[in-house]
């Protein structure tokens, strides 16, 4: 079934696969799973599907590699990205990586249900890695299958898309394909295992490369293989900063600590939470890597977690995303230390994050509210009042900076007047005291006074302000109801998210039930409110 074929409208794609011809192989060639000592990757095929079907495709992504509609809307399509045909010139293997775990150093990892096709390179001259998720065992997989459930695909899919329209970094992805098989799940790790439909999502990125992808060689102490690593990434990814050298090494580090903090900034300005964050899904590229059990903050609520792994020590929480991005660039340093072997310029090199992430949550801060400029002496008090306010009732972030822009200028108006604007953010109108609607009305107005401060006119600080706060996010229960419809064989909510999704800073009339706050059913549901690895 994996046989390479040619196939009309796909057989156009250029692969150049670096990685495979510049790194060394796994040499045992059997797909079993094992420790695997002084390699790169093992070569690996999917495992072959009884009868794919298209959910949807990302036009954009498809565009990155030079494919028409046409081409995306073909059974040859659908039959490669299930896994079933590799095309010319793909050649499929998976990776070896370790990583921390929760804090805890868990050993081998790797793509233990992640097959890489092939480099894709376009008319454009960039490098696009092609890689299934769901496709298979892997001499990785452990204990695992190695394959995907409907319901993490459809939010894999729809958040990878959803995320770069916002202007997160992430990798992409291409297509959603149900397998025709089923999978069997224990969602919850509770003894309640079912069938679900399988499916598989085609990631795609310039590179899948992972801090535990470094973290291996050191940790087995397979330091020439860590060098050739390094050395290949920053040739391959790096290129800009010239040939490898111990000042490159120092230069590729502080770049991807300045990489990881931009992105942060940018998960905490949209309210995205990974859920988890171990050192194997964290990308030296600095994009948003691997959805599992993700989710997004929907009341503002710095210690939510979406992960049920993390309920209880809560290490991943929303508010603690940039501490714990700081801790993983610390593991990477140590993996690369063997080949600088000095600690001062690798802290200053840390440093970077620390700086380029004050910066940036500055000018984040200052976008966010409206203003100009970030003024530490005035805005710090500010806007840590307005987090204490958000917390202090049930508030629903993404509205509340939406309609944030809204608010009236006028200082003179009353506190139910000026209130006026933000009331849709709140879950539970009961919440709102009369000693908090003052304390809020307080804040408005010193808010108030802050924006005419920096003089920006009304309409321009509202335009500015809703090119940063977005309307439309993929909020946790449109992620469900759309999963549900596709359980049942309808793709019509993936897609029109999908659409949606697109422009998450517009208004798009006739779609506002899109951007209402979360409906009370779905406080507790299953995938609304809690999720698990279960994949």
């Amino acid at each position: 079934m994996n046989s390479q074929i040619k196939t009309s409208g796909l057989d156009n794609l250029i692969f150049d696969n670096r990685f495979i011809r510049e790194l060394p192989a796994d040499p045992q060639t059997t797909n079993q799973r094992r420790q695997v000592f002084g390699s790169c990757y093992s070569r690996v095929l999917s495992t072959p599907v009884s009868k794919p079907q298209m959910v949807a495709y990302s036009r954009e992504v498809a565009e990155l590699l030079d494919l028409k509609p046409e081409d995306c809307e073909s059974d040859d399509f659908t039959q490669v990205f299930a896994g079933n045909r590799l095309l010319p010139g793909m050649d499929s293997y998976a990776t070896c990586y370790g990583g921390h775990q929760f804090g805890n150093w868990a050993g081998q990892l790797g793509d233990g249900r992640a097959i890489n096709l092939g480099e894709v390179l376009n008319r454009r001259g960039e490098h696009w890695t092609l890689q299934l998720k769901g496709a298979g065992e892997t001499p990785y997989s452990r204990t695992a299958d190695g394959l995907a459930v409907l319901r993490s695909s459809v939010r894999e899919f729809l958040c990878s898309e959803a995320m770069y329209h916002l202007g997160v970094p992430t990798t992409r992805a291409l297509s959603l394909i149900l397998t025709g098989e089923e999978v069997i799940r224990d969602m919850f790790y509770n003894g309640n295992p079912r069938p679900e439909p399988g499916a598989v999502v085609c990631r795609v990125a310039p590179s899948f490369t992972r801090f535990g992808n470094f973290q291996i060689f050191t940790a087995r102490g397979e330091l020439e293989l860590l060098k050739r690593l390094v050395d290949y990434t920053i040739r391959a990814d790096f290129p800009h900063l010239g040939e490898p050298s111990l000042d490159v090494y120092l230069q590729w580090f502080e770049e991807i600590c300045r990489r990881t903090a931009e992105m942060i900034v940018h998960w905490q300005r949209v309210g995205f939470v990974h859920g988890v964050m171990n050192t194997d899904n964290m990308s030296i590229l600095g994009l948003t890597i691997d959805y599992g059990p993700y989710g997004w903050l929907e009341n503002y609520d710095p210690n939510w977690t979406p992960n049920t792994t993390d309920a209880a020590e809560r290490r991943y929480r929303f508010g603690s995303q940039p501490q714990i991005a700081f801790w993983n660039l610390g593991q990477l340093a140590n993996a690369i230390y063997p080949l600088i072997e000095q600690v001062e310029p690798l802290q200053q090199a840390i440093n970077v994050y620390k700086e380029t992430f004050e910066r940036g949550w500055q000018t984040m801060v200052a976008g966010k509210l409206g203003l100009n400029v970030y003024d530490p002496s005035i805005d710090d008090e500010l806007n840590t009042e307005l987090l204490i306010l958000l917390q202090l009732v049930e508030t629903d972030m993404t509205i509340f900076y939406r309609k944030l822009a809204m608010l009236d200028m006028d200082v003179e108006l009353s506190d139910q007047a000026l209130m006026a604007p933000l009331m849709d953010a709140y879950y539970v109108p009961e919440q709102l005291t009369d000693d908090y609607r003052a304390r809020l009305g307080l804040w408005i107005r010193r808010y108030i006074k802050r924006v005419q401060i920096s003089g920006l006119p009304d309409v321009e600080r509202r335009n500015s302000m809703n090119a940063v706060n977005p309307k439309y996010v993929l909020r946790n229960y449109l992620a469900q109801l759309a999963i549900d419809k596709a359980e049942q064989g309808d793709f019509s909510m993936v897609n029109e998210l999908l659409e949606l999704l697109r422009h998450p800073y517009d208004e798009q009339p006739g779609k506002e039930e899109f951007a209402l706050k979360r409906p009370d059913w779905a406080r507790q549901r299953p995938g609304c409110s809690m999720l698990s690895c279960s994949s």
